[in-house]
């Protein structure tokens, strides 16, 4: 049993720090963000994520998981101390590492017998060193540490799970003693033979990097492929699920939509560029799936203005879903920004609701009108937009639908409404590469 500190209570520290705890570990999550910590430590779980609050409260009382707002104290007391501050997008599409070396700075002045320290944020190739560098100038060396990166792989909405029963983990170190230490931190997962994969520090950082880029080119290919199918009038979904069969492709993140948001994949994509122009590499792959996302999420504004035959003013129009995917409340680079801009510069009246990122999206646009149900945004409007893919927007009643709105015009972005049902009802519909000709 390890005394581990997990400095950040963002997503990726929350999770990982209760994932911990749930291992045997005392961990202590701690943030320069009092009230945060007051929240969390009167049990308000501070982010959305299913099943989150039942593993926080579980290692809560089982007195293995605690919050603190001192964090040089929990610096000193710890064996293990992760990093998972955040790493935004700065200048030129490169992360913003100054979060991650004021953490540093902060090691190394506390820095009080033998530590692992770990990065858990996603930081470009090389942070590594100057991480130790930053930590040796300011313990003046006076103590021994060891530098590992682990990064993670969380995908919002399903984030426990992904922590609690990973495809793998990477652990990139430069000593057998690190290495020794993080096989005890992740003990449950040897015991269950989860895939350890043991590297180099610069190694395992660009791992997160071309995980998220690729899975980046997948969308964007698939999005691609749909829009031939739009054209052709062929069916996006007979295509991605043949191709999917196939084992070396596999169907995972072969699903169109109207194109990729959230926290990493706009972000990681942008930075793996900015890394490698900085290294002299062109990596054109990357760079084109990026411009194929933008293009996708115009591809989506054009078809929905293409229902009212391209013009919107003074129409209403319900946005049921305005977080970036289902199961989060994260609105961070979501394609229903692009549908919302539009709409209002060209004169639209908007009506919006999603299950869990109304207040999110309201603190981009403190005018949208939000609602608490579907039922309410649709009622009377001259036109529906589908997207994300919350499982309540695919159990619709589209005969209640019908009756609702003003006019029965709906474009799905994510391709969950049943297509003979929409025709058989009189909807003016269009979809992401399923369009019936």
């Amino acid at each position: 049993m390890k005394n581990i500190a997990v400095i950040g209570t963002g997503y990726v520290g929350l999770v990982s720090g209760a994932g911990i705890s749930d291992y045997g570990h005392n961990v202590v999550c701690t943030d320069i963000d009092i009230s945060k910590i007051k929240r969390l430590q009167n049990g308000e779980i501070t982010i959305y994520e299913p099943g989150l609050e039942e593993l926080v409260n579980r290692n809560v009382q089982s007195n293995r998981l605690s919050f603190s707002s001192n964090v040089n104290k929990c610096i000193q007391r710890a064996d293990v101390i992760f990093i998972a501050v955040g790493t935004p997008e700065g200048d030129n599409g490169s992360s913003d590492l100054s979060a991650v070396f004021d953490v540093a700075r902060a090691i190394g002045n506390n820095l009080n017998g033998y530590k692992i320290i770990c990065t858990k944020s996603t930081v470009p190739i090389g942070t590594g060193a100057k991480i130790t560098e930053i930590i040796k100038e300011t313990s003046n060396e006076l103590n021994e540490f060891a530098y590992v990166s682990n990064p993670e792989f969380l995908r919002e909405g399903s984030a426990v799970k992904d922590f609690l029963w990973p495809d793998r983990v990477i652990i990139g170190a430069s000593c057998a003693r690190a290495f020794d230490t993080m096989k005890n931190v992740y003990r449950p997962l040897f015991i269950n033979e989860t895939p350890v994969i043991e590297t180099t520090i610069e190694t395992a950082e660009l791992i997160k990097y071309a995980s998220n880029a690729f899975l980046s080119v997948k969308i964007s290919y698939i999005n691609e492929i749909a829009n031939i199918c739009d054209e052709i009038g062929a069916d996006v979904h007979v295509v991605s699920k043949a191709m999917g069969i196939d084992g070396r492709i596999s169907s995972k993140f072969l699903h169109p939509g109207p194109g990729f948001g959230g926290s990493c994949f706009p972000k990681d994509t942008k930075a793996l560029i900015s890394m490698a122009e900085e290294m002299g590499v062109n990596l054109k792959v990357v760079k084109s799936a990026v411009e194929a996302n933008q293009l996708q999420k115009e591809r989506m504004v054009k078809k929905l203005f293409n229902l009212f035959d391209g013009n919107v003013k003074n129409k209403t129009i319900a946005i049921l879903g305005l977080a970036f995917k289902a199961q989060t409340d994260d609105v961070r680079e979501s394609p229903a920004i692009d549908i919302i801009d539009a709409l209002q510069s060209n004169g639209a009246i908007i009506k919006a609701f999603d299950p869990a990122a109304n207040d999110n999206m309201k603190k981009l646009y403190n005018d949208l009108d939000t609602y608490v149900s579907w039922e309410e945004a649709v009622k009377d409007v001259d036109g529906v937009v589908i997207m994300t893919e919350w499982n309540e927007f695919r159990g619709m009643d589209l005969s209640k639908l019908k009756g609702l709105v003003k006019s029965p015009n709906i474009l799905d972005c994510r391709n969950i409404l049943k297509i003979d049902d929409l025709e058989k009802l009189g909807f003016k519909y269009d979809n992401v590469g399923r369009k019936k000709r």
